[in-house]
């Protein structure tokens, strides 16, 4: 029997994106998640008799600048079709999307998989985009015993769909692909993303072959609304479809469902083909007709590619992987850190452990304790909310720079800012936390010390080339100084003393 390792898989993702504007695509009602069912709707949602359709240019605009984003091909006119289909939460009965002319073509996303280990940046690859097109959402069915109830607060809410080319090659790249592209549409504005709203959902086209062999036969599963659900569904989908062909039966070209409790795919219909749609053009909405000084315009909005940015952290600043990925995950987190390096360019190794760790930590804590949420559900982190400015924790990173306080009294000084926002200075005046840094004080305190029998042994050990040693002398000293003294200026007096 054959091996799995003789079988490729071949991934493409159609993945739907609400974007982030104030009106629905079609129409003039507003939309947001969590309203009364059926509040946000008008009467060309309803698709009432005598309503027509106009073009949101906001809507438009973001997918010019999602297509910006990536590297596509703004082409001058994009034109809608009707897809016809029986779509019991769409009142119009068929829906307006994009088929032959759609706003972005082409593009690619850059992805990262992971490495060896969480401290080493892994694999970088560039997937291909088909396409992207500008329609709309359909509404929202629920189901109690023999009956249904329809939501239509979401049926034409702006939907953009992203098709990729079958460039991915596995679940891991498949999820990695995901991730890469929600930081690019949320760090650009274009969309929020929150799949736990619907804000984003999956349509996972899988086929297997043996290398270098033409495309096999592929199932779509659809409506995948979580980035776990992708990657479970490429794992098990591949290997339901080598079970199927090691055992001498043909892959059949259907759509399937996935159960996330059950973690197993089933089949919900044959797979329809575009006639199966019955495209037509619509002939309510005119051709648009996209200006270059729009795109021109737009492209000037273009965020720095995350990966971008995060090779010009490690190769400029000299942050290590752990540190830059991070930072870079959240557009304005960067802004923010980005903010104090300007303040004090001389150490944003610093600055970088300090707001990856301890800023983020004391966001995330204060976070949960104001919407009531523990650990396990924390609250989302928000700059806008933090008591530290940038230049002042440029500002305590320049006092330990400068041997002011030492690395552990600075943990101390930045709990302080974060509670009360002050400046790190005038923290370290009020609880005299300033490091004696006086030569010629400390040089008398640690020939005294020296000079005690009490650590003539450690002396002999460090002198017989124990280095740690030394440490057993830097106690006395910091307790003669309550604490106080630099500790890199007692190790240098320490080491010329002991020759």
């Amino acid at each position: 029997m054959s091996s799995s390792a003789e079988w490729e898989v071949v991934i493409g993702l159609e993945v739907h994106v609400q974007l982030r504007t104030r009106a629905k695509v079609f129409a003039s009602s507003s939309w947001g998640f969590g309203q009364e069912p059926n509040e946000q709707v008008d009467p060309v949602v309803l698709g009432l008799p005598g309503t027509l359709p106009v073009v949101n240019r906001e809507a438009v605009e973001k997918s010019i600048l999602f297509g910006l984003v990536v590297g596509a091909e703004i082409p001058a006119r994009c034109a809608w079709d009707r897809k016809n289909y029986f779509y019991p939460d769409n009142p119009k009965n068929y829906q307006l999307t994009q088929k032959d002319f759609p706003v972005v073509v082409g593009g690619s996303v850059e992805i990262e998989l992971p490495g060896a280990s969480r401290n080493v940046m892994g694999e970088h690859k560039r997937i291909r985009l088909h396409h992207a097109h500008l329609e709309e959402d359909v509404g929202k069915l629920s189901h109690a015993g023999s009956g249904s109830l329809v939501d239509y607060n979401r049926a034409g809410v702006p939907l953009l769909e992203i098709v990729t080319e079958p460039d991915l090659r596995s679940a891991a790249e498949a999820e990695a692909f995901l991730r890469s592209l929600v930081a690019m549409l949320t760090q650009a504005g274009v969309a929020d993303c929150d799949m736990e709203k619907g804000q984003l959902r999956c349509d996972c086209n899988v086929s297997i072959r043996r290398p270098g062999a033409p495309l096999g036969t592929r199932t779509e599963t659809k409506n995948l609304n979580s980035i776990s659900s992708v990657r479970d569904t490429v794992v098990y989908e591949t290997a339901r479809q080598i079970r199927e062909l090691e055992a001498g039966r043909a892959i059949t070209q259907e759509t399937r469902g996935w159960n996330a409790e059950l973690s197993r795919g089933y089949v919900l219909r044959d797979k329809e083909d575009a006639h199966d749609y019955r495209y037509f053009p619509d002939p309510d909405i005119p051709t648009l007709e996209l200006s270059r000084a729009t795109v021109e315009r737009l492209a000037k909005q273009v965020p720095e590619n995350l990966y971008d940015r995060q090779r010009r952290y490690m190769d400029k600043l000299g942050l290590p992987f752990t540190a830059a990925s991070v930072l870079v995950a959240d557009r304005a987190l960067a802004e923010w850190f980005e903010a104090a390096v300007a303040a004090h360019p001389a150490n944003p190794q610093g600055i970088a452990n300090l707001v990856a760790n301890d800023l983020l930590r004391d966001l995330s804590a204060a976070a949960g304790a104001a919407t009531g949420f523990g650990e396990a559900a924390p609250a989302p982190i928000s700059l806008a909310s933090c008591p530290i400015k940038p230049a002042q924790l440029a500002g305590l990173v320049k006092l330990t720079d400068d041997g002011v306080i030492s690395k552990q009294q600075a943990k101390e000084v930045f709990a302080e800012m974060f509670r009360s926002g002050q400046d790190a200075a005038a923290i370290v005046d009020a609880k005299g936390l300033r490091q004696n840094s006086d030569t010629g004080e400390l040089e008398k305190i640690v020939q005294e010390v020296i000079a005690d029998p009490a650590v003539a042994k450690s002396i002999a050990e460090y002198r017989a080339g124990n280095e740690k040693a030394i440490n057993a002398l830097k106690g006395p000293i910091m307790k003669r100084t309550q604490g106080k003294a630099n500790p890199g200026l007692i190790d240098q007096l320490l080491r010329k003393a002991l020759g």
